[in-house]
């Protein structure tokens, strides 16, 4: 799918610009293309730390995250690949804590993209490279990869030895690639096994359970899953983890919303269940509060857009695009809000995505929405947007961008300040947090 990938910096624009030259986007699935461009690199994806490999619908994006934070509280480094990026197409790779600088990712693409010649690499399929490359290069104590779509034929499972993989939370989103069941994505998902390598998994309902187990079989992987061989449970303002090893009491994820804890659950299970790196109960305790995922219920302290609303607004950014996100954003939602506050949810889609599951899945929410564009992709049109919202029983209107939107807003604002939150993609949730000056390191 085009990614819209832009830099401030020449170098990495240029690179960037002669990928869309070679390659302006497959979107055909497969491992030929990656594998043979790894095998003229170098097979650089035989060369990486102890790789955790997460895939899932929603929620792997945090598990990578809780299982930086753990692994770094224990005082050793990891290397990162996640995406999509929100701001700079640098936040995709971090070597050994810290985001790739301009001039290494540049040097990277061109190394790349002089060996792809003739591929037909995709976008991902050569950025993935590019990742691998440079994790190959320099030491770490573990790689952390995000897959990026499915699993089975996505370009990150050309690792063919992780140390350990996980699946997050399953829900219906990337129909035309995965399938049109929550059973046909789960079997995608679960194609992330590997011979011998622990998975694992949440609990699921037994068709998709059932599915997953036939792919781990098949792959003839340790399967883990929560309620079996491992289990935790948020009560008493507590995460309460057990698996053979004893019982860990955790605190709460710091990140908001209650689905977090299963995310940073799943994380504590992976690392729990391999043995080539020591992780102590003290650094999965620190890594509930230094977890950090942006545009993920990130509640934004002070910027730009903030300071657009009237003193004492809370402004909340979230990229969740799907009726599984859209759950999660109500329950939220319906939980921090109180009975007399003003809700404004300012929504942009992407034009395939699911608008009327989205909306119906968040439920009654007392919200007044305000429809955008997502900027340089196709998208819902706001008014149509808007008119499925009243369909749903929504007050909705059609706004030109997120800044009018929040100026319609302050300009309606009554004696209580409101909460708003913008969301419905995560590329409008980058362009959120960069006019509000928010950094992403």
């Amino acid at each position: 799918m085009p990614d819209h990938a832009v830099s401030t910096d020449p170098a990495v624009q240029a690179q960037l610009d002669r990928l869309w030259r070679l390659s302006p986007g497959a979107d055909i699935l497969g491992l030929d293309r990656i594998a043979r461009l790894c095998d003229r690199l170098g097979n650089p994806e035989r060369a990486l730390p102890p790789v955790f490999h997460v895939a899932g619908t929603n929620g792997k994006g945090s598990t990578c995250a809780y299982l930086r934070a753990a692994i770094e509280a224990a005082g050793m480094s990891a290397h990162v690949f996640t995406s999509p990026h929100l701001i700079r197409f640098n936040e995709r790779i971090r070597i050994a804590g810290s985001l790739i600088e301009d001039a290494a990712l540049a040097a990277l693409l061109a190394e790349v993209l002089d060996v792809a010649e003739g591929i037909g690499a995709s976008f991902f399929e050569v950025t993935t490279a590019a990742a691998f490359l440079a994790f190959s290069r320099t030491p770490a104590d573990a790689c952390i990869v995000e897959v990026g779509l499915g699993g089975r034929l996505d370009a990150t499972n050309v690792i063919a030895d992780p140390l350990v993989c996980g699946i997050a939370q399953l829900g219906l989103d990337h129909q035309s690639f995965l399938g049109d069941t929550i059973e046909a994505i789960a079997a995608e998902k679960a194609g992330i096994a590997k011979p011998g390598v622990p998975i694992l998994t949440l609990h699921y309902p037994a068709t998709v359970a059932n599915e997953i187990g036939r792919a781990v079989r098949e792959a003839g992987a340790e399967w883990h899953v929560k309620g079996g061989s491992w289990d935790a449970a948020a009560y008493q303002g507590r995460l309460h983890y057990r698996d053979a090893q004893g019982k860990l009491d955790l605190p709460l994820p710091g990140l908001a919303g209650q689905h977090q804890a299963m995310n940073a659950a799943l994380a504590v299970a992976m690392l729990r269940h391999q043995d080539a790196i020591a992780i102590p109960a003290s650094a999965l305790r620190a890594a509930m509060g230094w977890a950090d995922w942006p545009a993920r219920l990130q509640h934004l302290r002070g910027g730009a857009l903030l300071d657009r609303l009237p003193p004492g607004s809370d402004l909340w950014i979230d990229g969740g695009h799907n009726p599984s996100a859209g759950r999660v954003i109500g329950d939220f939602l319906r939980g921090h809000v109180a009975p007399d506050r003003p809700l404004h949810i300012v929504l942009g889609l992407l034009a395939n995505k699911d608008a009327g599951g989205f909306l119906a899945a968040m439920g009654r929410v007392p919200a007044h929405f305000h429809m955008v564009p997502v900027p340089g992709h196709e998208h819902h049109a706001p008014a149509a947007l808007a008119d499925t919202a009243r369909l749903a029983g929504f007050a909705a209107d059609a706004a030109t961008g997120f800044e009018d939107a929040l100026a319609a807003i302050a300009a309606g604002a009554g004696d209580v300040p409101p909460m708003v939150l913008i969301g419905g993609s995560l590329y409008l949730a980058g362009k959120a947090l960069e006019a509000n000056g928010t950094v992403i390191d």
